[in-house]
């Protein structure tokens, strides 16, 4: 990256951090693991999202979001957004994001704490910000959760695949891991990833199933270390049928479920 450029990133960052909650940037959060870095253009369209979406947060009055973005182009799909988290009012007033990120390159996750600015620059394939508020008895059991690094860290498995199957417990990606821990936090029956997984079947969650051949499943599993298929029932995976839990089934069962309202968008132009 260009010495002006840097400096130039360097100084939006720092003054942006004020606003959005921005943290210094782990070597695996904020990456798409592709050979590129951030642009002055990418930046400043990030931190306006992230202001955007703050300015809403704090309008709603709630204190707990789940909260989505469109990282990677899944349209192919039938899918709008690729990654989501837990958003929540911090006690200093930012908003806080915690979310399970993938380390570039291998199979192995962790579980970050960002600001609104870091989990907007990760290189969006589109500027647009998606949210659901849960419902007040859901936010009441979320929030001690989310502020407890033991309790985020209870149902974490560090095993990660980008198609993990939703109800299985080899491996786990993102967006399980968000579900799994709503289940514990609203049901104290739940002390393992099986009895989160049972929860979340009681309340009708519906994972997406995708349709992927044999070659882009092979393709996918030689080239892409944190891609796995050997969780899947084979019964499934032979039919090439995948079952694991996106942004979009996320949002669609909350509502369905009682357990938030509609989602809420915001777009750059």
């Amino acid at each position: 990256m260009p010495l002006d450029l840097y400096r130039t990133l360097k100084l939006w960052l720092a003054a942006a951090s004020l606003a959005c909650g921005l943290s210094p940037l782990p070597a695996w959060a904020g990456q798409d693991c592709q050979d590129r870095g951030p642009t002055v253009a990418s930046v400043t369209q990030g931190m306006a999202l992230a202001a955007r979406v703050a300015q809403a947060l704090d309008a709603s009055g709630a204190q707990v979001v789940v909260l989505g973005r469109a990282g990677q182009d899944l349209s192919a799909y039938g899918l709008r957004y690729s990654h989501l988290g837990w958003a929540y009012k911090s006690a200093e007033g930012p908003w806080r994001v915690l979310h399970k990120l993938n380390t570039c390159g291998t199979g192995r996750s962790v579980v970050m704490r960002q600001g609104l600015g870091e989990f907007f620059l990760d290189g969006l394939w589109r500027y647009e910000a998606v949210w659901a508020v849960p419902t007040p008895q859901v936010q009441a059991a979320l929030l001690p959760w989310l502020q407890n690094p033991q309790r985020t860290a209870w149902l974490h498995e560090p095993a990660y695949n980008l198609v993990s199957y939703a109800w299985g417990q080899r491996y786990q990606q993102s967006n399980q891991w968000a579900i799994e821990l709503l289940a514990a936090a609203m049901a104290p029956e739940v002390h393992d990833r099986v009895q989160a997984q049972a929860w979340l079947r009681l309340q009708g969650y519906q994972p997406t199933v995708l349709r992927l051949g044999p070659l882009t499943r092979l393709g996918a599993r030689v080239s892409r270390a944190q891609v796995a298929f050997d969780d899947h029932p084979a019964e499934q995976r032979f039919s090439d049928r995948i079952a694991t839990v996106t942004v979009d089934s996320v949002l669609a069962w909350l509502p369905r479920a009682g357990l938030a309202g509609a989602p809420l968008r915001a777009t750059l132009p």
